[in-house]
This record gives C-alpha cells, sequence and structure tokens, in this order.
C-alpha cells in the first residue's frame, strides 16, 4: 500500500515536467498508477473479503507511538475499488478533454488518487488526517486551475477554507479521541472503543470534519461553487473521491460509537436533512452540473445516514448505494460534459432535441440515471431496497421519522432523475434544436462504463452482495440480520415503498411547472452561500479592526506584548505547580564572579545605552562573558560555539546598522514607554531565572533519563557534547539544520523582496542630500583630518576592493586577511576532524570557516568573496544538508535502523592508527550548511548595506 501510494505521487511530482509534446501519452502514464492500484486490489479481494486484512506499518518514532500503518479490510477495499477504478476512466476522458495544461492536471489526478488511496487505507490518526488535508489542497489546485479566473479562485477558496476548517476541528476531534483510548491505531480504538469522559465532544468535533468534507448542511455550500472547475474534475473528485473522505470516516468510526448517545442523532438528522434540502434545491437549478452538485449533497446526506445508523441492513444500504452512487454520478458528470464540449451550454433551457442528434449518449444518461432514481434492476435499487428495509426493520430509535424523511428524498431524487434527462434531452418548445457535432469516443465509453457496471451489479447481485456484505458483517446485534443483497426479496412492504417513491416522483416531474411556482412561493431553503460570505465578510473586518489595533509598527511594542504573554503563562505555571527550588549557591568557585559581574554591569549598561552599535557591542560582551563562564565551568565546546556566534553576530548587525540612525528613536507609546518596558524586562529576567531554577531541581536521582556519558565509548569518541549532537541525537541534529536553512533562504527571500536589488532604505537620500553619497561613504571628520586615513591604500591591489570608500579601507587589514584566511580555513577543517575526540565539531568547524570569509568580505566585498567561494552558496547549503540526509539513510540500505554509525579503525602511513566514525560525514554536512548558511548572510548583508550589484553569481537567482 504504501509503495502504491508513493508510486502514485512520484508519477503526479514527475508528469508536469514532461514536454508539452508528448501529447496523450501524459494522460497513459498518469493512468498507471490508478490501474495498477485497481488490478492490486482485485488480486486481494477474494482473501479480504473472506476475513483476512492485510496490514503494513513503517515505524517511525517508535518510542513516541508513531508509525506509517495501513490497513486493508472490506470498507477500504470497496474505496479503494471506487477510487481507482473510477480514477482510470475519468483520466481516459479528460485525455479527450479539451484540457489546459494537461501535464499539471494529469500530475494532480494522478496525486489525488494516490492521497485517496491513503487515506481510506490510512490505520493511524495522524495519518489519517495528514492525507485528508492533502486531498483538500489538492483538491483547491485542481478546482483553481493555473491561471484561475476569478470565479475558479473564489470557488477554490471557498473548498478550502470550508473544509480546512472541518478539518482542524476533526484534528481536535482526533487527538482527544486518541488520548481517551490510549493508542492512535484505529483498528485497536474500534475493537476497544474508549466512552464517557472527552469521548461525546470528540465525536462531535470528528463528525464536524466530516460533514464539512462531504458537503452536508450548513457546509455544503462550497460543492456547488466548485462546479465552474472542469468537468473531469468534477467528475471525480465530487462523484467518486473527495467528498466520500466524509462519508468513509463516519462508515470507519461506526462500529465503535455507533451507539454513543450523540452518535445517532447527529448523524441522521443532518444526514436526512441534508438529503431532503439537497434535492429540494436541485429542483430550482437549470445549470446540469449544479443539478448533479445538489444532487451529490442529498445522496451523500443518505450515505452518511446510512452508516451512521450503525445496523447491519442500513450498513449494507449504505454500501451497496456508495458503490451505485460513484458509477452514476461519475457517468453523469461525464455525460454533463460531453453536452458542454459539444453545445458549449448545460443551461437546460437552451437544450433542445439533443436526444435524436445524441442516441447513444441519450442511452448512457438513461442507464445512470434510472440507477439514480433506484429503478429495478438497477444497482441504485438494490442499495435502496435494503435502505428501506433497514430503516423499517432494524428497530432504530426514531427509526419511523427517518423512514418518513428517506421516503421524500427518495421520491425528490425520482423527480431529479427525470429532470435531468428531460433538460438535456427532450425537446422543449419554443428552443431551437442544438446541433452537435459527431461525439466523440474517447469521450463517450469513459462515460458508458459505469453506467453498464451499474446495470450489472444491479442483475448480479450476488457480486454487489460479496462485494459490500463483509463490511455490514462488522455490525451485529440487530434484529434483522438475515438480509441479503438481491434483486427480488417478494412482495413486502419495501417494495411498496419503492414504487411509491417511482410514481409520486415522476407525478412531481410531470407537473414541473407547478412545482416550481410552489418553492418561489415558498421560502427558500437554508442557503449556504448567503452564511459562507457573511462568516468570510465578517472575520476580514474583524481582522482589519484588530490589526489596527495591535499592528503599530513598532518593534519594541511587539516584543512587549510577546514577552509580557510569556511571563503571565509561565508565572502562572510556575505558582501553580512548581516544585521548592531549595538552597541555590551564588558560585561554585571565586573564578566564576569576574565574569559573572563583567556580564551583570554590560547588561545593565545595554538597557542605559541609547546608542546602537554601542548597544550591540555590550550585548556581544554579555555573550562573551557567558562564554568564559562556560570555559570556567569546564564546557570548551559551549564555550567555543557561544565565542564563534557571538563574532559572527556582531559582525552582521554592525554591517545591518550602516543604514539605521546612530541612536535609537523611540516613539512615544504606551506600549513602547521606558517604564512600560522595563518593567516587562525586569519580569521576564525573573520568569526566566525561576524556571531555570526550578527546572534544575526538579530533576530527581531516580527519574529516567537517557546516560549518554556512560554510553560514549559506544560511538568511539571522547567527546561527549559531539557524540550527543551526531550520534544519539543526530536525528534532532537533521530537523535542526532543516529548519536553519529554511529560515535563512526565508529570511534572505524577504530582504529581496522588500530591499530589491539596488534598492535603498528609506531616507537614504534625504539623509545624504540631492546627488550626495550615502551615509555609509560620508565621513567628513576623515575627509577633514589627513592624519585618519594614514594606511589607506593608495592603489587597488585586492580583488574588490574598490567596493570600499578609501577611508573605509585598511592596508594592515587586507594583507593581515590574505594572509591569514588559509590558516583559518585549516583551522576550520581540524575542529571539523578532531570533534569527535576534543572540542569542535561541524558547527564549530563551519563557524570559523564562516569568520574567515566574513574576514575576505569586510576587505574586498562581494567580488572578494566570490574569489574565496567560486560557486553558488546555494549548492554549498544545499549540499550539506543532502549529505546530511544521505549518511543517515544509508545504513537502511545494509539492514540498519537511520543514522546509525559505526567505528572503523585504519593505519595510515604518515598518520599511524587512525580511529573515525562514519559519523564525520555527517559533521561534514552540518559544517558545509554552516558555511553556507553564513555566505547567505553576507549576501542579506550586502543587500541591507547597499551592495546587492556584487553579489556572487547564482546568490540572487534562487532568491
Amino acid at each position: 500500500m504504501l509503495v502504491l501510494v508513493a508510486a502514485h505521487l512520484v508519477c503526479a511530482a514527475v508528469l508536469p515536467l514532461l514536454p508539452v509534446r508528448t501529447g496523450r501519452a501524459v494522460w497513459v502514464i498518469a493512468a498507471v498508477p490508478p490501474l495498477a492500484t485497481f488490478w492490486w486490489a482485485l488480486l486481494w479481494a477474494r482473501r479480504v473479503l473472506d476475513g483476512e486484512v492485510l496490514r503494513q506499518e513503517l515505524s517511525w518514532a517508535p518510542s513516541l507511538g508513531l508509525g506509517l500503518d495501513f490497513r486493508l479490510d472490506p470498507l477500504a477495499l470497496l474505496l479503494v475499488l471506487v477510487v481507482s477504478g473510477i480514477g482510470v476512466l475519468v483520466i481516459a476522458y479528460a485525455s479527450a478533454y479539451d484540457s489546459e495544461d494537461a501535464g499539471r492536471q494529469a500530475g494532480l489526478l494522478t496525486g489525488f488518487a494516490g492521497l485517496m488511496l491513503g487515506l481510506v487505507t490510512a490505520d493511524n490518526l495522524f495519518v489519517l488526517y495528514v492525507f485528508w488535508e492533502l486531498t483538500t489542497i489538492a483538491s483547491f489546485l485542481l478546482i483553481a486551475g493555473r491561471r484561475p479566473s476569478t470565479e475558479r479562485r473564489r470557488a477554490a477558496e471557498q473548498s478550502l477554507l470550508t473544509t480546512v476548517a472541518g478539518g482542524l476541528a476533526m484534528l481536535l476531534g482526533l487527538v482527544m479521541l486518541g488520548q481517551a483510548g490510549g493508542t492512535y491505531r484505529i483498528s485497536a480504538l474500534i475493537a476497544d472503543p474508549p466512552s464517557g469522559g472527552v469521548v461525546p465532544a470528540a465525536l462531535v468535533l470528528l463528525l464536524v470534519g466530516a460533514f464539512t468534507k462531504s458537503a452536508q448542511y450548513p457546509f455544503h455550500s462550497w460543492l456547488p461553487a466548485a462546479m465552474v472547475a472542469p468537468t473531469p474534475v468534477s467528475a471525480y473528485l465530487h462523484a467518486a473521491a473527495m467528498v466520500k473522505a466524509g462519508v468513509y470516516l463516519v462508515a470507519r468510526f461506526a462500529p465503535g460509537f455507533a451507539d454513543e448517545a450523540v452518535w445517532r442523532p447527529l448523524v441522521l438528522g443532518v444526514g436526512l436533512g441534508s438529503m431532503v434540502f439537497g434535492a429540494w434545491h436541485a429542483l430550482r437549478e437549470n445549470d446540469l452540473k449544479r443539478i448533479l452538485a445538489f444532487a451529490t449533497v442529498s445522496e451523500l446526506g443518505m450515505l452518511i445516514a446510512l452508516f451512521g445508523a450503525g445496523t447491519r441492513t442500513a450498513v449494507l444500504g449504505g454500501a451497496v448505494m456508495l458503490l451505485a452512487h460513484a458509477l452514476f454520478k461519475s457517468s453523469l458528470f461525464m455525460v454533463t460534459g460531453l453536452i458542454d464540449h459539444e453545445t458549449g451550454t448545460r443551461d437546460l433551457r437552451r437544450l433542445s432535441g439533443l436526444g435524436r442528434r445524441m442516441p447513444v449518449v441519450l442511452v448512457v444518461a438513461v442507464l445512470a440515471a434510472a440507477s439514480m432514481a433506484g429503478l429495478p434492476p438497477f444497482i441504485g435499487y438494490v442499495g435502496e431496497d435494503a435502505a428501506f428495509d433497514g430503516y423499517l426493520n432494524d428497530h432504530l430509535p426514531g427509526g419511523a421519522w427517518a423512514l418518513l424523511w428517506f421516503f421524500v428524498a427518495s421520491t425528490l431524487t425520482v423527480t431529479l432523475a427525470a429532470r435531468f434527462v428531460w433538460g438535456a434531452f427532450a425537446r422543449k418548445p419554443g428552443v431551437p434544436d442544438r446541433e452537435p457535432g459527431p461525439t466523440p469516443w474517447g469521450l463517450l465509453w469513459p462515460a458508458a462504463v459505469p453506467a453498464v457496471l451499474g446495470l450489472l451489479l444491479g442483475v448480479w447481485p450476488s457480486l454487489t452482495g460479496h462485494l459490500t456484505e463483509p463490511w455490514a458483517d462488522v455490525f451485529h446485534g440487530t434484529a434483522h440480520e438475515s438480509y441479503h443483497v438481491t434483486l427480488w426479496h417478494g412482495l413486502s412492504f419495501t417494495l411498496l415503498l419503492a414504487l411509491a417513491t417511482f410514481a409520486l416522483g415522476g407525478a412531481l416531474h410531470a407537473v414541473r411547472g407547478r412545482v416550481i411556482a410552489l418553492q418561489r412561493r415558498l421560502p427558500r431553503p437554508p442557503d449556504g452561500q448567503f452564511v459562507y460570505r457573511q462568516t468570510v465578510r465578517g472575520t476580514v473586518g474583524l481582522a482589519v479592526r484588530v490589526t489596527r489595533f495591535l499592528q503599530v509598527g513598532s518593534l519594541p511594542a511587539y516584543l512587549t506584548v510577546v514577552l509580557a504573554t510569556v511571563v503571565l503563562l509561565t508565572a502562572g505555571a510556575l505558582f501553580v505547580g512548581a516544585s521548592p527550588i531549595g538552597d541555590v549557591p551564588l558560585w561554585q568557585s571565586v573564578s566564576e564572579v569576574p565574569p559573572a559581574l563583567i556580564v551583570l554591569a554590560c547588561a545593565v549598561a545595554v538597557a542605559m545605552t541609547r546608542q546602537r552599535l554601542a548597544a550591540v557591542l555590550l550585548t556581544g560582551a554579555v555573550g562573551y562573558g557567558v562564554a568564559v563562564l562556560f570555559v570556567v565551568r569546564g564546557a570548551p565546546d559551549l564555550a567555543l560555539t557561544q565565542f564563534l556566534v557571538e563574532t559572527l553576530t556582531l559582525v552582521v548587525t554592525a554591517l545591518v546598522l550602516r543604514r539605521l540612525p546612530p541612536r535609537f528613536t523611540p516613539e512615544p507609546q504606551r506600549l513602547n514607554s521606558r517604564w512600560t518596558r522595563g518593567v516587562v524586562a525586569v519580569a521576564t529576567g525573573a520568569v526566566v531565572t525561576v524556571l531555570a531554577l526550578v527546572a534544575t531541581h526538579a530533576r530527581a536521582p531516580s527519574s529516567r533519563r537517557p546516560d549518554y556519558t556512560g554510553r560514549v565509548h559506544e560511538t568511539g569518541a571522547e567527546n561527549a557534547v559531539n557524540a550527543i549532537i551526531v550520534e544519539f541525537r543526530a536525528l534532532d541534529t537533521i530537523g535542526e539544520i532543516s529548519v536553519l536553512m529554511i529560515t535563512t533562504v526565508g529570511v534572505l527571500s524577504l530582504v529581496r523582496v522588500w530591499g530589491g536589488a539596488g534598492a535603498e532604505p528609506k531616507g537614504s537620500r534625504a539623509a545624504a542630500g540631492p546627488g550626495g553619497p550615502p551615509p555609509a561613504a560620508r565621513e567628513p571628520s576623515a575627509e577633514r583630518s589627513p592624519a585618519a586615513r594614514w594606511d589607506a591604500p593608495r592603489e587597488q591591489w585586492l580583488p574588490g576592493a574598490g567596493e570600499r570608500p578609501g577611508t573605509e579601507r585598511s592596508v594592515l587589514l587586507e594583507v593581515m586577511t590574505r594572509a591569514l584566511f588559509s590558516s583559518i580555513v585549516v583551522l576550520s577543517l581540524f575542529l571539523l576532524f578532531s570533534g569527535h575526540y576534543g572540542p569542535g565539531g561541524g558547527f564549530a568547524g563551519g563557524l570559523v570557516a564562516g569568520q574567515a570569509f566574513v574576514l575576505r568580505y569586510l576587505v574586498g566585498g562581494q567580488a572578494d568573496l566570490g574569489l574565496a567561494t567560486p560557486t553558488d552558496p546555494n549548492r554549498v547549503l544545499g549540499g550539506g544538508l543532502v549529505i546530511a540526509a544521505v549518511v543517515a539513510l544509508v545504513p537502511v540500505a545494509f539492514g540498519h535502523a537511520p543514522l546509525t554509525a559505526s567505528v572503523w579503525h585504519l593505519t595510515a602511513p604518515v598518520l599511524g592508527e587512525v580511529h573515525m566514525s562514519t559519523s564525520v560525514f555527517f559533521d561534514i554536512g552540518v559544517y558545509l550548511l554552516v558555511v553556507g548558511v553564513i555566505l547567505k548572510l553576507l549576501g542579506a548583508a550586502s543587500v541591507v548595506a547597499g551592495d546587492p550589484d556584487r553579489a556572487p553569481a547564482g546568490e540572487g537567482a534562487a532568491l
């Protein structure tokens, strides 16, 4: 199952990259994964339907209970057959349909099929949710298109917002349910369902997600709006795939939770209400696709009501109707697309005489509509008979009312089926006949196959029952378990109900004029579109008002609010549940006192200074003082890293400050006053101090924590810090360097967006005067005093030195930088390779190499930096991450867990005996990534400082 899902997604990623000249070959490739899935499901069908369950598990984080768990049972098998089978037909239909950007649409349809496959086979709540939301994103992309019109964009946004909101509610319900049951495995929750406590609330949230996904009232309006999408999209997503996800969710959890008090009132009330209102609303529409859309809302309500009933016969009717609905609704959508393709309209008021000119299409439409209306011997009748029997004989609470609503909705569905066939193919007085061209075979046969299958499965009820009854047999304890799928149950009350729906539905269509007039006089059914628009408008208005109040354009004000919130929440938690601190020694040795006093003095000075550069330097002094404390406490690795980070931060910050005013100029705001900031700062410091002390003293001697220092010998290392980073917690390191890379690229992208190539910050020209140089190039004191530039070079002997004004250059610095550059790089390599046995490692080595590149940039600008690193910084950055990831995955090929390292020994001619671990290659990836990050940051500093035109080759292209 995992391989099939991956095959879909890989194919979806490749298809948009294929050249346009491949033509229909794109669609052939797109059909391969769903076709393979369909045959795979058929091969497993007999074993699964006989009671065998196929499971597949891939552990991700076993200690956290996280893994990719998949399960194929009768319900999942039925959905897999529907999703993959209809997927193949829709892809074949789309290949003959006029569609722009075939590669993108083929890729999205194939990817969507893979996501639905993952959704219906997932056996983990979180895996289910991931696929749930990914189908929402794929649906958004399919509805919107590459160059969406305003109408398509709005429809896609409505679909996204509605289903994502329901998905978030569902996520909360899934978490609550998993916590209550003690497991996040779906099969385990169903086998031993929790009860009481938060379970009712969790089920309500779960059903909200199902209702939004399956377009149930009052969340239904996104589905009719989505009819602006191309017909292949509607035939797949809105007939057989996406909208079935909510139905599947109800069917999956019904065996365990149908007897909960909140379950049946919700599923029956919302499902049957949507069934009636959707069918009634469909009778008002004149667009064939919108008729089918509201009919889909109605039929999805029927499926939810049947599966949610939680009794064997009702669930059996739901399973048969799920299969029937996928067949007849996909066929009718494709017929509608064919009519639109050939006539240019879907308005039944403008269609006339198509039955004579498109007789084969008429036959296909009649077959599908007959199954939709529940006429015998079609599969729709088989499912409807089981549904009537379930509501009549399963002794459901409120079963009489449910039977009445189901009867009314079934009658309206018969009217809808007749209205569709009449509206599309009948000759209408006063309407000129349409003259369509020859019917395209490529559009006809995909629509005909599901229509014919609807008839075949009706006259072959044993096959239908073999596919659907195993899931219904999961529901035990009903009073009517002897029901089986067949066309003829003899004379019964359910047969009379079915005949009554045919007669009344036909009569309503015969007097359709009066029905429409009655609809105009009666109040309109609930309009979800109006509610959605008002909700969006109100949310946007609220956001504007809140933004005007909170977004005042002051970073100190933002920090004040954030830190005050942290203080309040953390202080409250400390007061409620903090353990006693006990005795706190002020120091462990007298040597800690001098650096601690320096740190305190510099921190006080930072709060008092009004000079930006002075504040930065004093903040750096605080960091250097903390590094000295690390040295005193015997943590050289931490001290080295602290020194390097502080140095790099100082340089980059100083470069940025060149474009800012020299003094702080706070605006007079309430949240920005010195007293407010002072109180918040003191409170933050106090809370952080207390939190650190509480956390330190909360460590009980008997608490379970990894004994890393006792296991360092297993890695062949002598430096415990490095061993933890690249051995024991290597997965954390991969996550951290990934975040570092993403943050760097994001920050640099924002710099490019706001600054642009060669852009100057606002106010720089005003400060320089008309035609004058920017402030960074003007140094009046240096111009007045020749002694201030005694060492400024007379000639430009260093490449790129011309980027700096003469008063910013120093021949001493230029010579020393060129002389020391290679030595600093060698030192960084020494720290890289010695980190397993002493202070150093990939991160520290990368920072040291970064200092060398910073020096080259300071004396020679981007041109000299480009000579020092004649490669694209993006390659260095990405290459480091790729190396670390590859090293992490190589052990899997040899049957070991990811990130497993091995120690090896060799004897070199000069070096002698060398002890090494394969984790050194992981450290090399970290080293390269850190160097790449620094090079990217220097590029950002050059943009802010006004040097973007001299960025190294490739730096701007990736941004």
